[in-house]
């Protein structure tokens, strides 16, 4: 078998490519075909682990879904975490293979080429489609040299590309036209059609400037997506700070660090109207709340400066004095503790930090990076769950004695003395309804309807595939797809 490739690209970064990937895949996984998402290069700090046990960028694992996939590492071959300015982890094939610097990651393009053409091949060995997401903009100048994200990979497969512009965020023509304009000629041609994507308002207004666009470019626009109200789907990078907190009757805060990670893991209480969730960036006042939880973080030793340079430590310990609980994830569970220590330097100079002496824990830093999906028992209400690890740490310490609950018969996470801190190196526990109404419970929520996250985030990519069939030219995108005998 060897698979019909088309790819999304963007006009600009969060023009909508990963929510039309993830519409297109299960329009086409409705209709039967066998489809599977593929992203040759994602920048993100939310990820995901797969079922071959690596890790990929989350809005990968959020389309295998919509292809009622499995996630795995070839849909997703190269993923860069940024832990820098200039510098991210370098992950192929799932697996992190080192840190480099932007210049550094530059040269090795050619080498990381290799491994998305590889994993791009086995997919088209074993499905039908390949529906492919681009990454920023195919138009960015200083990028195009050595691409593997966006032109540079659809020139070397040779597939058609859609073209997604965000109409909401204003300038629409002016992002369709200039961005062909600065492509080459093999490139234009490359461009099959347009969608707009995030439209407000009375369709009709829009029409002539649609039939300019068409006549300006001699492509056609395969059609303009509404701007979907209450929409949910899980973020590749950024923060999603919309809530439904008209009921709210409890309140949780959250620090905004400088490389947060996994922040989806508390996308499933910012949804719930019950919680008032808030992000907090670095700067901004603190303000009361029932339950602060320390998220995620690829660089925890600079976050964690940041969180006690920013006024943190203290306000937590104010919290702590006032009957509050306090919840670490991964990187926020490592701070928790006495100590951090990085003896090989994974993250910078720096080899041990004190931690804020909550739990009483020490880490140290390994090289190698604990990628697993677990399943297993709280010690709180015996809530079941599954969730994911993904951490590069070693935690000992004697309040492992009082674990926070059971993976596969051996205890994880920890519980203070006091009972009012809780940390664990489990992503995705609020995900069950149980394992979720329980932390809540010990935090001090006594009476929660939790959501059905799954059933959800299932409703909403329903959501994105009825949008395809009613709004786009869905004979075109076949054809396009070598699906449709109709003639160009």
């Amino acid at each position: 078998m060897n698979a019909a490739t088309l790819m999304i690209q963007g006009t600009t970064s969060d023009a909508g490519k990963s929510t039309v990937v993830t519409a297109i895949c299960r329009y086409l996984q409705r209709k039967s075909y066998y489809v599977v998402p593929f992203k040759p290069q994602n920048m993100a700090l939310n990820s995901a682990v797969t079922v071959d046990g690596g890790e990929i960028g989350r809005a990968q694992a959020v389309q295998a879904q919509a292809c009622m996939l499995e996630p795995h590492t070839d849909m997703n071959p190269v993923l860069l975490k940024p832990n820098t300015n200039t510098g991210a982890q370098v992950i192929i094939h799932g697996h992190a293979i080192s840190n480099m610097e932007a210049q550094d990651y530059h040269h090795y393009k050619t080498t990381a080429m290799a491994a998305v053409l590889e994993s791009h091949q086995r997919l088209s060995n074993q499905y039908q489609l390949v529906i492919v997401e681009g990454a920023g903009s195919p138009a960015e100048i200083n990028l195009r040299d050595r691409d593997i994200a966006n032109m540079g990979f659809a020139e070397a497969v040779d597939c058609p590309v859609i073209l997604v512009a965000d109409i909401d965020r204003g300038g629409v023509f002016a992002q369709i036209v200039g961005t062909l304009e600065l492509l080459s000629s093999s490139e234009q041609t490359r461009i099959k059609g347009f969608i707009i994507n995030r439209f407000r308002g009375d369709l009709s207004l829009l029409q002539s400037g649609l039939d300019w666009l068409e006549k300006k470019t001699g492509k056609p626009v395969l059609g303009v997506l509404p701007y979907l109200q209450d929409f949910h789907l899980e973020a590749e990078d950024a923060i999603n700070t919309q809530q439904i907190s008209e009921q709210a009757i409890f309140k949780v805060i959250v620090p905004v660090y400088p490389r947060i990670s996994n922040h989806t893991d508390l996308d499933q209480l910012r949804l719930h109207p019950n919680i008032d969730l808030q992000f907090i960036p670095f700067g901004h006042d603190i303000p009361a709340a029932d339950l602060i939880i320390l998220p995620g973080s690829k660089s925890v030793i600079d976050d964690l400066m940041s969180l006690i340079e920013s006024g943190w430590q203290a306000a937590i310990n104010t919290h702590l004095r006032y009957g509050g609980k306090v919840l670490g994830i991964c990187g926020g569970y490592q701070m928790l503790g006495q100590f951090i220590h990085d003896p090989d330097g994974i993250e910078g100079d720096i080899k041990t930090i004190a931690g804020l002496n909550l739990l009483d824990i020490t880490t140290t830093l390994k090289p190698e990076k604990q990628l697993r999906n677990v399943s297993g028992s709280l010690f709180l209400d015996n809530a079941q769950f599954t969730g994911y690890e993904i951490h590069a740490g070693v935690t000992e310490g004697d309040s492992l004695n009082k674990p926070m609950c059971s993976i596969d018969g051996h205890h994880e996470g920890a519980i203070s003395s006091d009972n009012l801190v809780m940390g664990s190196y489990v992503h995705g526990v609020f995900e069950q309804g149980d394992a979720c109404t329980a932390i809540l419970k010990w935090a001090g929520l006594q009476h929660f309807e939790p959501i059905n996250y799954h059933a959800l985030r299932e409703a909403d990519i329903d959501r994105l595939a009825n949008m395809i069939e009613t709004h786009i030219d869905t004979d075109y995108l076949l054809e396009l797809l070598n699906l449709s005998e109709r003639s160009s």
